[in-house]
């Protein structure tokens, strides 16, 4: 059976909107809120929160006595949080999620009060001008006690800042810089909100094509993956199979690339299930989906956080390759289209 088609340009747009909404782990509400208001107007989808916050939804699937199948994905990005309003009224961080502070250096920043206001900033290291500072500039370690957030407002010590409404524990969100240019999207946070737009536009293929999945399926947006435990909890427990659907890591010794989706049997947490790879591999090949097999050095998923909170399901992770993973990142149409194939081709088969 040919697979239905993928409105690619629906899913680019909503991936852009995803992108744009801000939702550093621990402050994922309006982004679920979008993934869930895409799900809410296609036919016969169950939404439920979990009590941690993520977004589950169930198809039920063309044969209720098979076992349920489960596809994850995650909204949560990297960020920060305030750890000090300093007495010279600019912020120090802390870190949400694996980066290098380099990797942030410059970059623009929303922090979010309680209070519910915005303020506008910049992260910089404390002695950022080579006018000043000179040769310390560059040989200066980017590390947290050297980096801290300059603030778009008239303030010079920590009363003035505080009365910005800003306090420790806000969150901030980093921009993401979403542009889309020759087919590329290039953005921060394409790691996950790439693959939470493949698993929702699949969805949306089959249901637009009258279609429902073979076996009841669930879709798991989970929101704390960043920090290690997204999918703990969540995948009920009639799912036999579970996909983690997570961005493929391109570089220096990977076979991953920009161009195709990418099945991971292997990585920090070691073999993913060896049965399910294959056959992802093997509805890869008789729809003819391009794709790479890879291994990923430094690399966790949803998957593996299921794993080892006891879940017993089949694993495999697949997802579209990114260029400079934890940074700003690139990814190409074609591999987020060739993903969101995989999962309609698992879907139906």
């Amino acid at each position: 059976m040919n697979l239905p088609e993928i409105n690619t340009d629906a899913m680019i747009q909503f991936l852009t909107e995803l992108l744009n909404t801000p939702s550093p782990t621990g402050f994922t509400e309006k982004a679920i809120d979008l993934c869930e208001d895409v799900l809410a107007d296609l036919p016969d989808v169950e939404r439920r929160r979990t009590k941690k916050g993520a977004l589950v939804a169930t198809i039920p699937g063309q044969d209720p006595g098979l076992p349920w199948r489960a596809l994850t994905a995650h909204v949560d990005t990297l960020g920060a949080m305030v750890k000090e309003v300093k007495s010279n009224g600019r912020l120090k961080l802390t870190k949400l999620g694996g980066f290098a502070w380099n990797t942030v250096e410059g970059e623009g920043v929303t922090v979010f009060t309680r209070g519910g206001s915005t303020v506008r900033g910049a992260i910089l290291m404390q002695k950022a001008s080579s006018h000043v500072h000179g040769a310390d500039v560059s040989k200066t370690e980017r590390k947290d006690e050297n980096m801290e957030v300059r603030l778009d407002a008239r303030t010079t010590n920590a009363d003035e800042t505080r009365n910005f409404g800003i306090s420790v524990g806000d969150f901030v969100a980093f921009d993401p810089r979403v542009e889309v240019t020759n087919g590329f999207v290039r953005s921060r946070h394409l790691d996950d909100k790439a693959c939470v737009a493949n698993i929702i536009f699949a969805v949306r293929a089959l249901a637009e094509a009258g279609l429902k999945p073979k076996a009841t399926t669930v879709l798991h947006i989970s929101n704390y993956e960043e920090v290690g435990h997204g999918a703990a909890a969540g995948i009920p427990e009639e799912v036999g199979e579970l996909i983690s659907v997570d961005m493929a890591a391109v570089g220096d010794g990977q076979t991953s690339d920009e161009f195709h989706a990418t099945l991971c049997v292997k990585d920090s947490g070691g073999p993913y299930h060896h049965g399910l790879s294959n056959r992802l591999r093997d509805l890869a090949d008789a729809h003819e989906i391009p794709y790479k097999v890879d291994i990923y050095p430094y690399y966790g998923s949803d998957g593996e956080a299921f794993w080892r909170a006891g879940g017993d399901v089949a694993l495999a992770l697949i997802g579209p390759g990114v260029d400079a993973s934890h940074n700003y990142e690139r990814t190409h149409t074609e591999a987020l289209v060739a993903t969101t194939k995989w999962c309609l081709a698992y879907l139906m088969n």
